[in-house]
């Protein structure tokens, strides 16, 4: 079975993504990623909008500062890139955003196989927990051509957390993300990215602006 894998962070950078597939260390990074079982990229990927916002909370381990999460019910579109990856691999990604062994199948205890046992429990009812830590629930907006869309974020939404900015380098990675699948110009990133929680209290949109022009004569 495939499903599109819906990333709306630093992941919507493809050459990003292709860490987790076929894992290693990217440049400059503070973090080994063990890599999918399947290590073929996505057959093919698209630009997606999902209903609801981004917002940026938590520390993150591979980036410092503050995490992207996707919330359903913040007013508005979340830019996203969506993947189209095998169960399989969609478990692996995963698995490794959870910082859980890729290829676990103890994710969930009492559920065999637990990573499609919660897939499954998604696409049926749009949202299941696999555990109360960052990107362990899973959400899915709806479907592209008939296959359904699925991502993770965090079990609380943007209003239960306090929000904390992102490290520069995560924010521009982002921002070559959306480059990359939407093809917007840096104005029209600038203003998204300078909105989101997390970043609209903490970065003057002018300091976005200069972070965002760096960023895309960078990638």
């Amino acid at each position: 079975m495939v499903l599109w894998y819906v990333a709306y962070g630093s992941n919507m950078h493809a050459a990003r993504l292709a860490w987790y597939i076929g894992g290693g260390c990217p440049p400059g990074g503070r973090r080994t990623y063990p890599g999918c079982r399947d290590r073929r990229p996505p057959s093919r990927s698209v630009p997606v909008s999902l209903p609801g916002g981004i917002y940026f909370a938590g520390e993150s381990r591979a980036w410092t500062g503050g995490m992207a999460f996707y919330d359903p019910h913040l007013p508005g579109q979340a830019a996203a890139r969506a993947y189209l990856v095998t169960r399989e691999q969609f478990a692996d990604i995963a698995a490794q955003e959870m910082y859980r062994p890729a290829g676990a199948a103890d994710l969930v205890p009492d559920l065999i196989p637990a990573t499609d046992a919660a897939i499954e429990a998604a696409v049926a009812s749009g949202r299941a927990t696999l555990g109360p830590g960052r990107y362990e629930t899973l959400v899915c907006p709806g479907s592209h051509g008939g296959v359904p869309l699925l991502t993770f974020t965090a079990p609380e939404g943007a209003s239960a957390v306090r929000c904390r900015p992102p490290a520069p380098s995560y924010l521009g990675m982002i921002a070559r993300g959306l480059r990359e699948a939407h093809g917007w110009p840096a104005e029209r990133i600038t203003s998204y990215l300078a909105a989101r929680p997390g970043v609209a209290d903490a970065w003057p949109p002018d300091a976005v602006a200069a972070l965002v022009t760096e960023a895309l004569a960078a990638g």
